[in-house]
């Protein structure tokens, strides 16, 4: 069988109702991974899967067929398949993985030691400072930033990662030609660019409901460890951290004030066994051994040749890199006074005013800037609060 009878094999055993990944792998599994031999025997028997199955298998739509295979055929475009070497190993090891992975961008990105960072769609200022000071910290140690292109928490997290010239995955809850939320179209792009746009789901595939805990399991999958920033209650984020915790993985969790509701799923996470981290050096900490078995099952796996071409980055050496230079404002004195004026409670602008000896027209400006650089959260009543140092992760 050649690469596009084999690739169309594929497609059609995806597409086929009712099979899913689960019962995909059970064949593959019984056809000692030839998939020509697990759809003959498929279109053999195909009364356990119902009439739709045996429909589609006897007649499959060639339109939708022949448009797979164009996307297929794009540049960057992949079917990366569980019998492939380079299908991510840590995937494997999940309750009901992925039979095969549509990526847009760089297909060995899932190759990587990666963390998972999601939390609240409608994230505060401060969670969104939180998101993007870990994301940040996290590519500079070496680690890849995994997350589902969600607003808030998630886009977040992949901005700051490919702010920072690093790359990114985004796990997708729709086909990979489509785009959910829509005015994250130029985020994905940036990705697919920069990073990957990673599915289970064939092109096409519209967003729905139940695709989005589908899509959970493998962003926990995927990453050594999962970061919750915030979370409500009946916050998303908490399913993925709990097949995080379910799969073996490390869940760690922000704590926030007792007053915000978007720190509730947080706090509940981490008296449920999650870890409390205050910096991104404890999860460095946490998952640098981690990193390092994942590279030896690699090297373990993959022929030479193509581990020699695999991007195994080292955390301790990722970690040594130059950081990139302080914007100007840091190195002002006057800044660093206003901010520490403004302390972590909370103050009005004519409290600041007395603090400082500024006039307020200058201070105006002053906190415009560190509020653009995400140093302090505007609060109503014109009141000001700097955003936690530890985020950072220094």
């Amino acid at each position: 069988m050649n690469e596009s009878d084999e690739q169309r094999a594929w497609l059609i055993a995806l597409r086929t109702p009712g099979l899913g990944p689960g019962g995909l792998r059970e064949r593959l599994d019984a056809a000692e991974g030839n998939i020509g031999v697990a759809l003959e025997r498929l279109r053999a028997c195909p009364a356990p899967l119902g009439e739709p199955a045996r429909h589609w298998l006897e007649r499959p739509d060639e339109a939708r067929l022949a448009a797979d295979l164009a996307w297929l055929d794009a540049p960057g475009h992949r079917l990366l398949r569980c019998t492939d070497a380079d299908f991510p190993p840590q995937l494997e090891h999940i309750p009901q993985p992925p039979a095969t992975l549509f990526v847009v961008g760089e297909a060995s990105l899932p190759l990587y030691p990666q963390v998972a960072i999601v939390g609240a769609r409608s994230a505060s200022a401060t969670g969104l400072a939180h998101a993007r000071a870990f994301a940040v910290a996290l590519v500079q140690a070496g680690f890849a930033i995994t997350s589902g292109m969600a607003d808030g928490i998630d886009g977040a997290a992949h901005l700051a990662a490919l702010d920072a010239g690093a790359m990114t995955l985004a796990v997708m809850g729709t086909g990979p030609d489509r785009v959910y939320p829509r005015k994250h179209h130029a985020l994905a792009r940036r990705i697919a660019e920069h990073g990957a746009l990673i599915s289970e789901f064939p092109p096409g595939t519209p967003a729905r409901a139940d695709h989005f805990p589908r899509r959970n399991r493998i962003i926990a999958g995927l990453a050594l460890g999962t970061l919750v920033v915030e979370a409500g209650l009946k916050s998303g984020s908490l399913i993925t951290a709990r097949l995080a915790g379910e799969q073996g993985r490390e869940v760690f969790a922000l704590p926030g004030s007792i007053h915000n509701p978007l720190a509730r799923g947080c706090h509940r996470l981490i008296r449920d066994g999650a870890r409390l981290v205050e910096g991104a050096a404890e999860i460095i900490e946490t998952l640098a051994p981690a990193a390092r078995m994942l590279g030896t099952e690699l090297a373990a796996r993959l022929e030479p040749a193509a581990a020699s071409e695999t991007p195994r980055r080292s955390v301790e050496a990722a970690a040594s890199k130059r950081p990139a230079a302080c914007p100007a404002w840091q190195k002002d004195p006057e800044y660093q006074r206003l901010l520490a004026e403004i302390g972590h409670e909370s103050a009005t602008m004519d409290e600041l005013v007395q603090r400082t000896g500024q006039s307020a027209a200058a201070l105006s400006s002053m906190l415009l800037m560190l509020e653009l650089e995400a140093r302090i959260e505007a609060l109503p009543g014109n009141r000001y609060q700097r955003l936690p140092d530890s985020a950072v992760g220094h």
